[in-house]
């Protein structure tokens, strides 16, 4: 990988890392719903994008059902999941999404992982286990199955989203929106209660999150990852986002106080080791 692109797509992790931390304040402190939260989300991406929106790629169902799939599928069934899961129990399971990924891009796309870069896929994947699971705060339940689902869901997307061609960022974002907003705000008007009235008692905070997920995340965020994926393998890109939840706990720890041990800074430091033995240029035979 080409190192401006290894410095966008850690840009791209950061800005999801941040909203990890600014969607934790809007749900904990402020109290909004989440699912109503995501469709007021993917309904103001639309209404930006909508002029990008024209003429319908082709084939129309693929986009459809991406834009399904990387909005709704990926942040509605975290929602819902949340709702019984504890995070830390979250977080391992969303993670399944990493070796998904690549197992889908070698089935669907005909990708090659080769010995070293599926042993960096291997270290990596681990790591990031390692400093995510916490053996007290992780127990089976119905919301974990939401949350499979959404790493199953993410990951289907993100196969799919490399077998679309010919379609810019924005207008890929804006058939997100369409294809995301109706749904969870249908499932918000089944799941939640009082949405109208807890939105607005969030105020400006509630109002400049709800821009800055709209806006950085997924306008700038997801655009820059949409070409990405286009440009390299999707198993690449998708091990390589396990930045993004080291970010988000180290930010967790520095803004919420979020707790930090030796066993997160060995599984960190195991991340770090597999991402470089991913992204370490593969040795020419000399002629």
């Amino acid at each position: 990988m080409a190192p401006r692109d290894f410095a966008l797509l850690m840009l791209v992790c950061l800005i999801w890392a941040t909203n990890f931390i600014v969607t934790k304040l809007v749900l904990a402190d402020l109290d909004v719903p989440p699912l109503a939260f995501s469709a007021l989300r993917f309904l103001l991406v639309f209404l930006v994008a909508v002029p990008w929106l024209l003429p319908w790629p082709r084939p129309r169902w693929r986009i459809v059902l991406v834009g399904l799939l990387m909005g709704a599928g990926g942040f509605g069934l975290v929602s819902v999941g949340l709702m019984t899961a504890t995070p830390s129990s979250a977080a391992v399971v969303v993670q399944l999404g990493v070796p998904i990924t690549a197992l889908m891009s070698v089935f669907m796309l005909a990708e090659r992982i080769g010995l070293r870069r599926g042993l960096g896929i291997a270290i990596a994947f681990a790591g990031a286990i390692t400093v995510m699971y916490d053996p007290g705060g992780f127990a089976v339940s119905v919301g974990l199955l939401f949350v499979l689902g959404s790493a199953l869901a993410s990951s289907f997307g993100m196969v799919m989203m490399k077998k679309t061609t010919n379609v810019e960022p924005l207008q890929f974002q804006a058939w997100v929106g369409i294809a995301s907003c109706l749904p969870l705000a249908l499932a918000s008007i089944g799941l939640e209660t009082n949405q109208v009235e807890r939105m607005v008692a969030g105020g400006w905070p509630f109002l400049l999150a709800l821009v800055y997920s709209a806006v950085a995340v997924s306008l700038i965020g997801h655009s820059l990852f949409f070409r990405l994926v286009q440009s390299y393998e999707a198993n690449l890109i998708s091990t390589l986002t396990l930045m993004c939840p080291l970010m988000a706990i180290g930010m967790g720890v520095a803004i919420t106080g979020d707790h930090f041990d030796l066993r997160m800074a060995l599984g960190t430091l195991v991340v770090l080791v597999g991402v470089a033995l991913i992204l370490k240029p593969a040795q020419r035979r000399a002629a």
